[in-house]
């Protein structure tokens, strides 16, 4: 088995004493300051890449020139574990929505309602606490020299085919998530499992191929594009787009009998101590949202949750149910069941 344990940028635990809290280290992947005309700093910690998140940044301080923002990288169960134990931030935006619906749950996040956050679909919030601001599908990757002579299997059934078929093509060349450590990857695989009978065979047989386990989707990507990885299984397809928008070695695999479809979410937590600065921020945020014409931000908006392939599965509701898998039990049976399938001697 190869593993991958990449890390975007420099990461390293760095000590945060202002963050407050019983949690004095966090483990970082990216920070930047964006300074603001006034003191008033409000301080975001994300799982989104800073490059994806700077255009909007750029675009909220334009229309509040006054709000500083402090902008913090990290990884879903980071920013869980951070947020659950005090630390002092005015947002937390994750891709684990699940996650992020626990720590509603859990009394971590404060409520918040303004006109935005009253136009929001039904789907898209619970209980004045979280919030969604994209509808992100998970898709497949794959290297277009990789692949070369192929057929481009259309569902999973015919992708579990192929593996089967040409395992030269794959061996030692398949990455996905590794569910143990990713926040995301877990929400993606427990989904994907709980929907699709077809999940365990087609993880069952990956395993077999050697199959490379990724903290990240940016990683599984840049590895497509160097031809390390011939395909990339459950990456965010909001990434896979931008990267494919400037590289044609890439290409996404278009798999049309469902979509796991992901909703990131934002909350404030109850240790916010700019709160009216972070509802500023949370509601441009819920506006990009909703838009339905072009925007300088490439995530997609909401309204990607009502296509046609979205509809077939996702989105992924927010609600009682994503707790099911982060039951201690619950959750130690689904590794070890993966892990048995996947990570084979």
């Amino acid at each position: 088995m190869r593993f991958t344990d990449l890390a975007r940028g420099l990461t390293a635990a760095i000590c945060l004493a202002a963050f407050g809290g019983p949690l004095s280290a966090l483990e970082l992947e990216d920070q930047k300051f964006y300074p603001g005309t006034s003191d008033t700093i409000i301080k975001v910690i994300s799982t989104g890449d800073l490059d994806v998140f700077e255009p909007f940044i750029q675009q909220f301080q334009t229309e509040n020139p006054t709000i500083g923002v402090d902008y913090y990288v990290t990884s879903s169960a980071e920013l869980h574990h951070a947020i659950k134990g005090g630390a002092v931030f005015d947002v937390a935006m994750s891709s684990a929505m699940d996650l992020q619906f626990q720590l509603a749950n859990d009394g971590a996040a404060q409520a918040y309602s303004s006109q935005v956050t009253d136009a929001l679909p039904v789907w898209a919030g619970w209980r004045n606490q979280v919030f969604a601001f994209t509808a992100e599908p998970a898709v497949a990757v794959i290297s277009r020299d990789l692949f070369a002579g192929l057929d481009r299997p259309t569902t999973r059934q015919e992708l579990i085919t192929l593996l089967r078929q040409s395992p030269e093509k794959f061996e030692n060349t398949i990455g996905t998530y590794d569910v143990r450590t990713s926040g995301l990857g877990y929400l993606f695989a427990t989904q994907e499992a709980r929907n699709s009978d077809t999940y365990w065979r087609l993880s069952e047989l990956m395993g077999t191929r050697g199959t490379a386990l990724y903290c990240c989707s940016a990683q599984m990507i840049d590895d497509v594009a160097a031809g390390r990885l011939t395909l990339a299984y459950n990456v965010l397809g909001s990434y896979a787009a931008e990267r494919i928008a400037r590289d044609d070695r890439l290409e996404i695999l278009e798999l049309e009998d469902y979509a796991t479809v992901m909703l990131r979410t934002a909350l404030i937590p109850v240790t916010a101590t700019e709160t009216e600065g972070a509802g500023l921020f949370l509601d441009r945020l819920l506006q990009e949202g909703m838009r339905e014409t072009s925007s300088v931000w490439a995530l997609p908006p909401l309204g990607a949750a009502d296509t046609p392939e979205a509809r077939a599965y996702g989105p992924i509701r927010l609600g009682p149910a994503l707790l099911v898998y982060l039951d201690k039990l619950n959750r130690d049976a689904f590794l070890r069941a993966w892990s048995d399938a996947v990570v084979q001697p």
